[in-house]
């Protein structure tokens, strides 16, 4: 049966997912708009109508009816309406099309005053297109020719042309359609490049987030007011600006376009690699541009990378716009053509790739069939997997970075071994896991009159419920047992925890609130456990009806089940949230309870306010009579005596609703004097504003108690050697079921182990250490330190070829990365090959450093360059006389 709402019938849960399913399933299409919707209500929803696949039965959970739309988890300020920063998708919200909006707000409606989140699809990429929601729109900082100091902040879409910005611009400005006008983008404080091309989206011009867009508007005369000064015209150049004195060569910053310093980070490593960067200052890469590959990009990044180093290497600018070289890798590259935070190792692991194929002397690559090794000795079936490797593949890129592994696969029923050779271009390193984590949470006292405390609790990574409880209770002496872990989020609980729930559920952003509770009372009597909502009454502006909306902290409280009336209901609501009442009491209140409206009889009814949201009947909420009317022997009024009209005033009222405080539920019933009420059952306490106001201390009611375990600095971290990763890497380990091996002899999957070993090593060692870690509920940053040295990193003892000269490498650069996981700042050091020094990059500006600032826990990817590897790069030869000559891999292949 569908439940009645204003803006019309709410299906049954049945048809809201046939409806819902196939629009939540379309595909983005450019231009379109979808709408974002805060991923806990958006959950709460499908448990609600079983729209999970795990809800086998499909029958839902009627209990958690997730109330209107609420997307104020999204906001930095609920009163702006302004998106938080770094928000993720499906993590922090979901999308949804037009159509699927449309219906969920017909259905349930949204919170009041609150405006849609809607966002244009964008489409991204020259030859691949790829399609996706606009979540950010693009900030600019729009002024006139004539009064720059008036800025004004305006936002849009990357997909809007050059051509809307002007038009806003002139109204804006209050130009005349008649008047001739010029766009500039500001890129430094005193330097300005025409953007001519008004057809041209922002995305193509490559606008950045709090770029400065100035208008100028021609004389009377003809002229420009801008004509004397000296401009550059939107092309493939770099905006730069010359240092007052010559600077040194490659030592130059790379100005942030916005969310860029990824980018900066990985283009200054690369920079200061010499093999690579005199490559493209002698021009060789020039004769060597395959502009027919289609793997490649024809020859676009290639030309834009070399632009780019010929400016930083030029000695005339203390630091240089990358604008033009971001165009170009966004264009070829979808996932780096924004303005959000992105990843240097994967930038710099497309780079290598795009001018490898750009680059690759192989015009037209044949086609090789694999062989296994067959028992056949490592270096023949090594030198042969190498050669095989050239002949596809043979630019700068596999000159200086490339390097073999050697992978053993081994049957654990037929003890069939496979060894094969594969080509690589960096290494990425596990880091030892950590093996524990810290948590903060808010422990909530039983009665007492106690503040919450917080307390810092060090529980297993892979942990349970049960052992965040056993933590809290070493530190706050309350049994284990007697406590209910919650998460708290807009004044109700989104999830109360089983003790048998992995803590990986629980993420850093969650606010976790531990209440003590009792499962039994002291003679051994069974106790319900209840949560208890405060709402404040509210008139709405619509009209001159009242409502409620949630506030506060909720709570948990245990009550005897044999006690279970309306008057120790109270007393213990009044015990428990003691500490913040403006005791003692007006006359005018009474901390007894005789409140005579507060439940219903089985067939009476009792005073209920009305909800701001209503509900359907899902929630059988029966409309409300006045107390005098009830009838009903059973009736909470009747027992509390027909004298309960004249007490004094309470302090609140009770009503039953559901587990998201948005509808009543059906009456409360009562068995003589004991109340009807089954554990966890949702109670809301209703307050007038002039009650909460007068009698509710807020600034208490929010204060908190800090243990000393907050106060204590986290465990030391124990430093790790850049040896232990390779040591880990090169380790034996079991397949996982869910990645078996094909064995050839069995004729079936088997969870083989398998062996990583270096076979032979680059003239260029990049090694990525693999900081950030992912699983369903958890992203996380290791911000353990590696030590590495600076000079003198023997990979000997790691190779396996035992005909291999020894590998020594000295550091020439690190990428660094500060902060947490998906934000932070990328910076970068690089040691200068003309003069020897070590200089500190970030973004534009860059210092002198000392060796000794480099090892950090920040450090992410690291260039080694090998000692012997300074050597002229002769070009290749022709294929077939270049697998004799092993002068010209650039890598040992014994």
């Amino acid at each position: 049966m569908a439940a009645e709402l204003d803006g019309g019938p709410r299906p049954d849960i049945g048809a809201q997912r046939a409806e819902l399913g196939p629009l939540l399933g379309i595909a983005l299409r450019p231009g379109e708009s979808w709408y974002l919707i805060d991923s806990r209500w958006f959950k709460q929803w499908k448990k609600y109508v079983g729209f999970d696949s795990w809800d086998m039965y499909n029958v839902g959970e009627p209990n958690l009816f997730p109330g209107p739309i609420d997307n104020s988890g999204l906001f930095t300020d609920p009163e702006i309406q302004t998106l938080k920063e770094h928000l993720i998708d499906e993590l922090d919200y979901v999308l949804v099309p037009t159509e699927a909006w449309n219906k969920l707000v017909n259905w349930y409606g949204c919170v009041e005053e609150q405006q849609p989140i809607v966002r244009k699809v964008v489409e991204y990429g020259l030859f691949v297109k790829h399609c996706k929601v606009e979540v950010y729109l693009l900030e600019l900082k729009l002024c006139e020719n004539s009064d720059p100091t008036n800025v004004l902040t305006c936002h849009f879409s990357k997909a809007d042309a050059i051509a809307t910005i002007e038009k806003e611009m002139r109204q804006l400005f209050s130009i005349p359609s008649e008047k001739e006008t010029r766009l500039w983008s500001r890129y430094m404080s005193n330097t300005y490049e025409q953007v001519s091309n008004l057809d041209s989206t922002v995305q193509d011009a490559g606008l950045y987030h709090g770029q400065v867009l100035l208008i100028e508007v021609k004389n009377e005369d003809g002229t420009w007011p801008r004509q004397s000064f000296p401009a550059k015209v939107s092309g493939f150049s770099y905006s730069c600006r010359e240092s007052p004195s010559q600077s040194q060569p490659g030592i130059c910053g790379l100005s942030n376009l916005g969310n860029t310093c990824f980018m900066n980070s990985a283009l200054q490593c690369l920079s200061n690699t010499p093999l690579l960067t005199e490559y493209f200052l002698e021009d060789k890469y020039e004769a060597e541009i395959n502009h027919d590959n289609p793997l490649g990009m024809r020859g676009e990044i290639a030309e834009a990378y070399a632009e780019l180093i010929k400016q930083m290497w030029s000695g005339r600018h203390s630091h240089v716009a990358p604008r033009m070289f971001k165009t170009q890798v966004g264009r070829f590259a979808p996932q780096f053509s924004g303005y959000q935070q992105q990843d240097s190792q994967e930038l710099l692991a497309f780079l290598l790739d795009g001018l490898h194929e750009d680059l690759n002397r192989v015009k037209k690559k044949p086609y090789l069939e694999l062989k296994d090794a067959n028992g056949r000795p490592d270096s023949v079936v090594a030198k042969e997997a190498w050669e095989n490797h050239r002949l596809r593949n043979d630019s700068i890129i596999v000159d200086i970075f490339h390097g073999l592994f050697k992978s053993t696969l081994v049957c654990p029923k037929c003890s069939k071994v496979s060894v094969t050779f594969d080509p690589f271009c960096y290494l990425t390193l596990p880091l030892p896991l950590k093996k524990d984590r810290s948590m903060d949470v808010s422990l909530v006292f039983a009665g007492l009159h106690r503040r919450p405390t917080q307390y810092r609790v060090v529980v297993p990574m892979m942990g349970a419920v049960s052992d965040l409880c056993e933590a809290l209770s070493k530190l706050s002496k309350i049994p284990a047992e007697n406590m209910v872990v919650t998460d708290v989020y807009n004044h109700r609980f989104h999830k109360i925890f089983q003790m048998d729930e992995g803590l990986s559920h629980i993420m850093p952003k969650d606010n976790i609130f531990v209440y003590e509770v009792c499962k039994s009372s002291e003679d051994g009597a069974e106790c319900i456990t209840l949560s208890v909502y405060f709402r404040e009454k509210r008139i709405r502006q619509s009209s001159t009806s009242s409502g409620t909306v949630l506030c506060g902290q909720p709570l948990l409280i245990s009550v005897p089940k044999h006690k279970l009336t309306l008057d120790h209901l109270y007393n213990v609501v009044l015990e428990q949230i003691g500490h913040y009442i403006k005791f003692p009491l007006t006359k005018e209140y009474s901390s007894v309870c005789l409140d005579r409206g507060i439940c219903n009889g089985s067939s009476g009814s009792c005073e209920v306010e009305e909800m701001e949201h209503q509900d359907g009947d899902e929630e059988g909420r029966e409309k409300a009579s006045e107390p005098e009317s009830c009838q009903s022997e059973g009736c909470a009024h009747d027992l509390l005596g027909k004298e309960g009209q004249h007490h004094k005033k309470h302090l609140f009222t009770f009503s039953l609703v559901n587990s998201y405080g948005t509808s009543e539920r059906n009456s409360i019933t009562t068995e003589g004097k004991l109340l009807k009420l089954n554990s966890y059952a949702t109670l809301a306490i209703d307050l007038d504003p002039d009650t909460r106001k007068l009698l509710f201390d807020e600034q208490e009611s929010q204060a908190f108690e800090k243990d000393a375990s907050t106060l204590q600095s986290q465990k030391k971290k124990t430093n790790v050697a850049l040896k232990d990763c390779i040591e880990l890497f090169t380790t034996m380990e079991t397949l996982g079921e869910h990645d078996p091996w094909y064995c050839p002899n069995c004729k079936k999957h088997q969870q083989a182990t398998k062996k990583f070993d270096l076979w032979s090593l680059p003239r260029i060692l990049v090694v990525h250490l693999k900081r950030f870690s992912y699983n369903r509920y958890w992203r996380d940053k290791l911000d353990t330190v590696v030590e590495f040295p600076i000079r003198d990193l023997s990979m000997s003892e790691f190779v396996c070829d035992p005909t291999a000269d020894p590998y020594v490498y000295d550091l020439i650069a690190v990428s660094n990365h500060y902060g947490a996981m998906g934000v932070g700042h990328y910076t970068a050091y690089a040691k200068n090959k003309v003069n020897g020094k070590w200089y500190y990059f970030d973004d534009s500006s860059v210092s002198m450093a000392s060796e000794d600032q480099i090892v950090t826990k920040a450090a992410y990817v690291l260039f080694y360059q090998r000692r012997d590897s300074k050597q002229h790069i002769a070009p290749s030869l022709p294929a077939e006389s270049e697998l004799a000559s092993e002068e010209c891999d650039g890598m040992d292949t014994n």
